[in-house]
């Protein structure tokens, strides 16, 4: 009888579903990872100084380096870089964005940036109420994984009105992608 009792316990057993993982020396698992589009940018001129170079009320000139990272969509991607000054010349009988103190006076800026990038252009006039471009990005783009190369050339009406003084303005740079 107890043979038979082992029996019975031990069929019994085998016929129960397992409720528990199973261990082996080995194992598997799949990973899985959505990459979406994304975009960053450094400014690596912290502070650009616009100088007059050559003759007397040559324009002021310098240049704002960036550097940029971006990935977007494969086939209806989009992607941006672009300024805006946040804070106008100050203080004030100076230099303007937003009221220049003669007409034609103007804080421009031309850009240059490597691919896949492509560059504003011609000479673009910055403004205090909108955003204007310094680069566009198509679909698939993709950068280097240490970043891409972007600048913008800045030119400022070297205008006799202005009072002397140091002046001093801020632009915010924006990079978007889709």
């Amino acid at each position: 009888m107890k043979r038979q009792y082992i029996f019975t316990l031990a069929a019994a057993l085998l016929a129960a579903p397992a409720s528990y993982a199973q261990f082996a020396a080995t194992g598997t698992t799949t990973l899985s990872v959505t990459v979406s589009a994304e975009a960053a940018l450094s400014v690596t001129t912290s502070t650009t100084t616009l100088a007059a170079v050559g003759t007397i009320f040559n324009p002021y000139t310098g240049t704002t380096n960036l550097t940029y990272k971006i990935r977007t969509t494969q086939s209806t991607g989009t992607g941006s870089i672009t300024l805006k000054v946040t804070s106008d010349f100050s203080p004030a009988n100076g230099p303007s964005v937003t009221t220049p103190p003669t007409a034609g006076d103007a804080l421009t800026y031309t850009c240059t940036v490597a691919a896949p990038g492509t560059a504003c252009s011609g000479s673009i006039t910055s403004s205090t109420s909108s955003s204007t471009s310094v680069a566009t990005f198509g679909s698939a783009a993709s950068s280097g994984n240490s970043g891409n190369a972007a600048s913008t050339a800045w030119s400022l009406t070297n205008d006799p009105v202005y009072h002397t003084g140091a002046y001093s303005a801020t632009v915010t740079y924006t990079i978007s992608a889709t």
